[in-house]
């Protein structure tokens, strides 16, 4: 019979709690961060804690995966090595890489992920990296659904795809925008999000084309409602991007995708899920309730999405949220919406005001439809409300929501004085416990199968739910003999899963394996001698050190961002579509009065880079 292909659902961490909650809630896999090299400075984690979060994953057969994916300095790199020796004792299951100096530290065999700052985009680069022992490649975002599957025609390893959250403007692992500006490397966690600042559009004149918008930020990606194209495209795990986002966030975007992903799974026998479960919630998950900037598909339709929606929030970099309905009427601290949706008292409502801006106000009061604020707000008729924050929503996450739990199987029997019970779980794992009598249990006067069936299935503090209990023979035996016998079955069966669980290997490395591209430069980030030595072994000859390594003046040589996304395409300024608007070449972007940068678009990639012009 053909194997399963297996499906993840990979949710990000803050910290060990937000781990937790994203297992219970139903992540296959869960990325997080150590205390240090993990591309989020304010998400690290100690070792202990990660411990602790592996060993409640392991349970599940849910696998952690650790962020060490900054680029690392020659200063750096027996710190990094002690670090995954660490990591590696404390039972994680994979490492997410970005620098290759990884590849030739000394480090126990741990499977490794290709980073999506590997910038993964051509098939080329794919199969480099499958030869270089990667276990699984953490796709761009920018790739449409063609260019995926041509990707996984050509490896045999998993591939990653982001599902849902906040997209980063440039091609991943090729921004240095915050380094060159601020000195605060995105590659090495400390990025100074310039993508979501404000900015005036000019023209080389100076002349203003579009005043105060933030014209480099993005929508949140959503492919809730493309899982089966991506699954049928070559995805196998589907990355919720957040490693920032609180617990409410978490719990709410995990519990929605692992339900749609069942679904799907459910309805294709050629399908599993990679870890082991049910999850049960005290919520209805919904996507527009959790933090988003508005909703974009990027390019999995291609370079031109078809539907012709923006893929920036030009007006507000903050959270759009759930949309309510329009005013019908607004009179002094009292506004009425034409809206379906049950609003509550303190309830965070937001808008679009007279400057284009993004607004927000507090629920003081709601009768029906009508809401009673505290203060007055230049609201009219028309206006769309938007509720960024609903309260009742809220409150149910701020509590326990959601329990995980394995399903087994129980058989009972007696052999004489031998008293034994046999437990199977759904991870596969099976254990049979027996107690000795004092005496050989006596035929049942009243029938006994349904009592013992509820002793036995009292699992309320474990991690277990009973499925099925055949129970051989009808004979009397007390249900505090029966509890004990119970206790000490599922403690073994625990103890037993917990040594046969494996991790799956680092993969061997192709040495004789050649790299895509001769040339490197500064982009490519090669920031230590073992990096620069690992490429030059792999066929490159030519490399220009990560601007990180370089003086802040090297960034004015060099676009500091290259990006899919094109603002004159956004702007309705496509060189390339007739009838389009028609914008000036070149064109410059201004913010906080000073910094400019160039916009540049090259109309033969479909790619646009920013140069800084002065700072």
């Amino acid at each position: 019979m053909k194997k399963k292909r297996t499906i993840e659902l990979l949710a990000p961490a803050k910290n060990e709690e937000i781990g937790i909650e994203a297992i219970k809630h139903g992540a296959d896999a869960v990325y997080i961060g150590a205390n240090a090299f993990g591309a989020r400075a304010q998400a690290g984690n100690s070792i202990d804690s990660i411990k602790r979060l592996v060993d409640f994953a392991h349970q599940f057969d849910a696998r952690i995966y650790c962020t060490v994916n900054t680029l690392v300095y020659d200063t750096e790199l027996r710190d990094v090595e002690k670090m995954i020796h660490e990591l590696y004792r404390a039972g994680v299951d994979a490492l997410i890489v970005q620098d290759m100096a990884l590849l030739r530290l000394d480090i126990p065999p741990i499977a490794l992920h290709a980073s999506t700052q590997c910038d993964i985009r051509t098939a080329e680069k794919a199969q480099f990296l499958e030869q270089m022992g990667f276990s699984q490649l953490v796709l761009a975002r920018e790739l449409a659904l063609d260019e995926i599957s041509d990707i996984a025609s050509k490896v045999k390893i998993p591939l990653e795809g982001f599902c849902h959250g906040a997209l980063c403007v440039s091609y991943s692992g090729r921004c240095q925008i915050s380094q060159a500006l601020k000195g605060r490397s995105a590659n090495r966690g400390e990025c100074a999000q310039f993508c979501r600042l404000s900015y005036d559009l000019e023209d080389a004149e100076g002349n203003t084309i579009v005043k105060s918008k933030h014209l480099l930020s993005l929508r949140d990606f959503n492919a809730s409602d493309r899982l089966k194209q991506l699954i049928d495209a070559g995805i196998s795990s589907f990355k919720i991007e957040g490693r920032l986002k609180d617990v409410d966030y978490v719990k709410n975007v995990v519990a929605y995708y692992r339900n749609a992903l069942d679904c799907i799974i459910a309805g294709d026998d050629s399908l599993q899920r990679s870890s082991c479960g049910i999850s049960s919630y005290t919520f209805t998950p919904s996507l527009e309730k959790s933090f988003n900037r508005s909703f974009t598909h990027y390019f999995i339709d291609g370079r031109f999405p078809k539907n012709g929606t923006s893929m920036a929030s030009l007006n507000t970099p903050k959270s759009q949220g759930e949309y309510l309905g329009k005013i019908t009427s607004a009179k002094a601290n009292v506004i009425t919406i034409d809206t379906k949706v049950t609003m509550a008292n303190g309830d965070g409502l937001s808008y679009i005001n007279a400057n284009g801006d993004c607004d927000g106000f507090r629920v003081n009061r709601i009768d029906g439809n009508r809401i009673i604020l505290k203060e007055a707000v230049a609201l009219k008729r028309g206006d769309k409300i938007f509720r960024t924050h609903d309260k009742a929503f809220n409150d149910i996450l701020a509590k326990s929501s959601a329990t995980r739990r394995i399903a087994l199987d129980f058989e009972l029997w007696n052999v004489g004085k031998q008293l034994c019970l046999r437990a199977t779980d759904e991870r596969g794992t099976a254990v049979v416990h027996a107690i000795t009598l004092d005496s050989e249990p006596e035929t049942a006067k009243q029938p006994q199968v349904e009592r013992q069936r509820q002793v036995l299935s009292k699992l309320g503090d474990t991690i277990y739910t009973m499925r099925e209990c055949n129970i051989k023979g009808d004979f009397f035996i007390p249900a505090s003999v029966l509890t004990s016998l119970r206790r000490e079955t599922i403690a073994l069966l625990d103890k037993t899963h917990n040594i046969a669980y494996q991790r799956e290997l680092r993969r061997q490395e192709d040495k004789t394996a050649q790299f895509p591209h001769k040339a490197l430069s500064t982009a490519d980030n090669v920031a230590n001698h073992i990096a620069r030595d690992f490429y030059l072994e792999h066929g490159v000859t030519s490399i220009e050190p990560a601007i990180e390594c370089e003086r802040k003046s090297v960034a004015h040589k060099h676009p500091v961002m290259t990006t899919r996304y094109c603002l004159r395409r956004e702007l309705g300024a496509c060189l390339k579509e007739k009838g389009s608007r028609q914008l000036p070449s070149p064109l410059l972007l201004r913010t906080g009065g000073r910094t400019l940068l160039q916009v540049n678009c090259d109309c033969s990639r479909c790619e646009m880079t920013i140069t800084i012009i002065n700072n």
